[in-house]
Order: structure tokens, then C-alpha cells, then sequence
């Protein structure tokens, strides 16, 4: 049977930021993890479990975000673009889906098969 595809096991979101002078490079992905998991520091696993890395020596910045969206892959890229869109200490250049990348394999896997609240 065809036709239907299954919901992603593992979703990468890429996105290119312009970091306002003095932004603190890990602020994007807090504001990620905020808006995944409604604070960057929280109990117990993640509703969506995910990995943020940012790449801030270049212009623009590169934030790649690893999850597992389960069901909810429409979702996580809303919330994730909203949150990377509303900072004023950054410009959202572009944001879009990306392929895993070769150093992210165990990753990914790792964030499809944990444990999620």
C-alpha cells in the first residue's frame, strides 16, 4: 500500500541568523527549547526531545535544530519558526527543513528512541 508517508522520526530545522552585537550565541536555542518545551530549564523529558547547535563565528549564525516531532512535525516547525522570528536580538534570515547531517546520525537516532513526556 502506498501513498500515505509517516510522520518524520527525526526533523532537522536549519535556520540562518543575523546575532544583534552582544546577542549571547546560545539565546537562539533557548529560545527554541522555550518554545518546544515551554522553559529551557525543565523537569524531566521533553515533549519533543531535540538538540540545538548554533554555529556563531560566521555571518549569519546557523542553528540547527534536531528533533523527534512525533506526530507533530507541522507543529514544531510553527513553533520553532515563531520563536526564531519574535527576538528583536536577531534577524531571522531563513529557516526550513534540512537534512540530517553525517555528524548527527547517532543523535538522531538517539532523540527518535528516547523517552518523551
Amino acid at each position: 500500500m502506498g501513498g500515505v508517508d509517516a510522520a518524520p522520526r527525526v526533523l532537522v530545522i536549519e535556520a540562518e541568523l543575523a546575532l544583534a552585537p552582544g546577542t549571547d550565541p546560545r539565546a537562539p536555542g533557548a529560545a527554541v527549547t522555550t518554545a518546544l518545551c515551554g522553559h529551557w530549564e525543565h523537569e524531566g523529558p521533553c515533549r519533543w526531545p531535540h538538540h540545538n547547535a548554533i554555529a556563531a563565528e560566521g555571518a549569519p549564525a546557523r542553528l540547527r535544530t534536531v528533533v523527534a516531532p512525533g506526530d507533530d512535525a507541522d507543529e514544531v516547525r510553527r513553533r520553532v519558526r515563531a520563536a526564531l522570528a519574535a527576538d528583536p536580538a536577531w534577524e531571522l534570515v531563513r529557516c526550513g527543513d534540512s537534512p540530517v547531517a553525517p555528524g548527527e546520525e547517532a543523535l538522531a537516532r538517539r532523540l527518535a528512541e528516547g523517552p518523551r513526556a
